[in-house]
């Protein structure tokens, strides 16, 4: 889930949930009060309204009380003058948290409270005075809060009496400030409980994670790249970690990537000083030769300057080698890609290294499996040195009297295949892999007194690969090794440019030949 949508329900659970609780709160509450109020005043009444009205509902508390008095005032008026009768009602309604009080003329002949008379007898109201506002009782609220019904009657000598249920409002008040307590502390304890849900909820999703964050943040200043984090990647904090993770992953293999590039160059300086100070000691010593007279033949003197310009000649190509493969490493090669005709391309080239093989005393034979016409886009020059690379690897490393060199042009479908196969020594299984690399060089120490950088099949794989193609090797130690590329065909349905008419002349199939040197 997102950050957006963790907020619409944190939003929503502040609203909802307390709303829920309290609800549920509420109406245990207003439940237990109701009980309550029925097992005190033997009434059955709606809890709200006992809330919103409670001294209608104490009006009902004596009710019963108050109609049998009134019944009794018209029927039998003389029952007020027995007092065992008066003592016995009294007892009765004590249990309703009312009491009695029974006045002739202007006196009180009976008292059935427990608190001060005359506090009562100030709040009582004349004979004849009738207030029905609560069904025939008057709430009077002062000190002592009271609900008064009366009712007047005559005594059997002609007094005015009047007698009075006087119920106690204090009594229900406590229970409804006690009740009202409660829904107080329960919407207090709903909002806390509602707090740490959320604190609890957010922390486990936002702050728990910006804190991972934090701390691999921290790692990485103190230089370790291997601290890993993982995040959700549905909400943007896991997104933000997953991108840091990329970003630390992405650093730590441009740190490596570096430190590896200084190795590599450092290994390609030291190889390059061997390389070079091999033909300057030749070069050096021979032309020391000359110069102290050790060459006083013409033929001595022409030895030694052809001596002289072969290592300088070697010197220069692996000036060459080294100027180009910085081009092509910063990408800025300039590529002339032509319409080419695979066959005759090949073909060609292959008469131009006989001349080389001719010296190398090596056999080199040629298999054209493609049909006639197939046609790739590709630029000649850079073409002929990823094959002059490969070629050239298997005559330094060549280890056999008998040498031998195939090429070979396969039909893959889309793509023309060229396997370049020698019976040199092989390479070893655990060099194949990083025969690619720049700079490596399988069995350094051996490959030392070869001379070369490493860089001749880095440069063909960067070379296949900017003409969409792939390179790869098989080989096996002591029977030879097989490098392959694949370049993609054209299609004859596609628009393209006219091969250059400037192309180098068609050349033959060479099915075998034998050079000696």
């Amino acid at each position: 889930m997102d950050l957006k949508g963790r907020l619409k329900i944190a939003f929503v659970i502040m609203i909802v949930l307390p709303i829920l609780m309290m609800a549920l709160s509420g109406r245990v509450i207003i439940g237990y009060l109701g009980t309550a109020l029925q097992h005190t005043y033997d009434v059955d009444a709606d809890t709200m309204q006992v809330i919103v009205n409670p001294l209608r509902i104490l009006n009902r508390v004596t009710r019963e009380a108050y109609n049998q008095i009134k019944l009794c005032a018209i029927r039998e008026p003389e029952k007020f003058e027995d007092m065992e009768y008066i003592k016995q009602m009294n007892t009765e309604l004590s249990h309703k948290y009312s009491y009695l009080v029974l006045r002739k003329d202007n006196d009180v002949i009976y008292y059935g409270g427990a608190g001060e008379l005359s506090d009562i007898i100030r709040l009582l109201p004349d004979f004849g005075e009738h207030n029905t506002d609560l069904d025939g009782g008057i709430y009077v609220g002062e000190k002592t809060p009271v609900l008064i019904k009366h009712q007047d009657f005559y005594f059997s000598d002609g007094s005015e009496g009047s007698i009075f249920i006087v119920t106690e409002v204090n009594v229900l008040m406590p229970q409804l400030k006690n009740s009202l307590i409660q829904i107080i502390v329960c919407m207090i304890a709903i909002i806390g409980i509602t707090a740490v849900v959320l604190v609890v909820w957010l922390y486990r999703t936002i702050i728990r994670p910006l804190n991972t964050l934090k701390v691999a943040t921290n790692e990485m200043k103190c230089g370790n790249l291997n601290y890993s984090i993982s995040g959700d990647p549905v909400d943007e904090i896991g997104q933000l970690c997953q991108d840091f993770d990329e970003m630390r992953v992405h650093m730590k293999e441009l740190i490596e990537e570096r430190l590896q590039y200084e190795q590599d160059s450092k290994e390609l300086i030291s190889n390059v000083s061997h390389d070079l100070k091999t033909p300057l000691t030749a070069i050096k010593g021979y032309a020391e030769g000359i110069m102290d007279g050790i060459a006083d033949t013409p033929e001595k003197m022409e030895k030694y300057v052809k001596t002289i310009y072969t290592k300088a000649n070697d010197m220069s190509v692996l000036v060459d080698e080294l100027a180009f493969f910085t081009k092509i490493d910063s990408n800025t090669v300039p590529y002339n890609f032509l319409v080419l005709d695979a066959s005759e391309y090949f073909t060609d080239c292959i008469e131009e290294l006989s001349l080389d093989m001719e010296v190398e005393n090596l056999k080199l034979d040629f298999a054209n499996e493609i049909p006639e016409g197939t046609r790739v886009s590709a630029d000649p020059e850079q073409l002929k040195r990823v094959i002059n690379n490969i070629i050239g690897n298997s005559v330094k490393y060549m280890d056999k009297a008998e040498g031998k060199i195939t090429v070979r042009l396969c039909d893959e479908g889309e793509n023309v295949r060229v396997e370049l196969t020698d019976n040199g020594p092989g390479i070893a299984k655990k060099d194949l892999p990083y025969i690619f690399d720049r700079f490596y060089r399988a069995d350094a120490s051996r490959n030392s007194r070869k001379g070369g950088t490493g860089l001749g099949l880095a440069i063909a794989q960067k070379i296949i690969e900017e003409h969409g193609g792939k390179i790869w090797a098989q080989s096996e130690e002591g029977v030879g090794t097989s490098i392959c590329f694949t370049m993609p065909k054209l299609s004859v349905h596609k628009h393209m440019p006219p091969a250059n008419s400037s192309q180098e002349p068609k050349g033959r199939h060479l099915k075998s030949m034998r050079i000696k040197s």
